[in-house]
């Protein structure tokens, strides 16, 4: 069971890649595949169980629409690259959508590849196809230039608070 429609994802983005990969939405068993071991090369993960994980799938599935997470699969059938564009229903703008990438990953093997760029190419692709009126993202200063050289411009700052992470609500 994948995330979203794969046919999303444009062409030139599958024949742009090495032979034996490919660029596809999440499914629910890429756990078994180690999407989570590539997600722990951007951040901590915790103790995701594979049961988490189906849960918050399916939390994700049900609502149409929002959440498009992709990943990019070598000939091992293990995932190498994910990363998430969310859409966001806004007021503002006659009602508009923002697309958020968030939670760009790749695997450490594979970094130097192209595979990033690649990744934001689809990510942004899904936006506009969405109809977002922007695609923003947040990033480290060490970042900016990969992202400038993705098409994006540096427009704004980014403030956070940081919470404890929450047991299981």
């Amino acid at each position: 069971m994948s995330l979203f429609n794969k046919d999303l994802i444009p062409a030139s983005i599958h024949q742009s890649l090495p032979a034996g990969y490919i660029c596809r939405p999440l499914q629910v068993d890429d756990f078994n595949r180690g999407v989570l071991d590539v997600l722990s090369v951007l951040t901590q993960v915790g103790g995701t169980t594979k049961q988490d994980f189906e849960a918050r799938f399916n939390e994700m599935l049900a609502i149409k629409n929002t959440y498009f997470i992709v990943v990019f699969v070598n000939k091992n059938d293990r995932v190498i690259a994910v990363g998430s564009v969310i859409m966001e229903k806004k007021f503002i703008r006659s009602c508009g959508t923002i697309g958020h990438i968030e939670d760009i990953a790749v695997a450490k093997s594979e970094q130097g590849k192209s595979i990033g760029k690649k990744l934001i190419d689809v990510l942004t692709h899904i936006g506009e196809q969405q109809g977002a009126y922007k695609v923003i993202l947040d990033c480290s200063d060490s970042n900016v230039k990969f992202y400038e050289r993705c098409g994006y411009k540096l427009e704004c700052n980014m403030m956070a608070i940081r919470f404890p992470i929450p047991s299981k609500l």
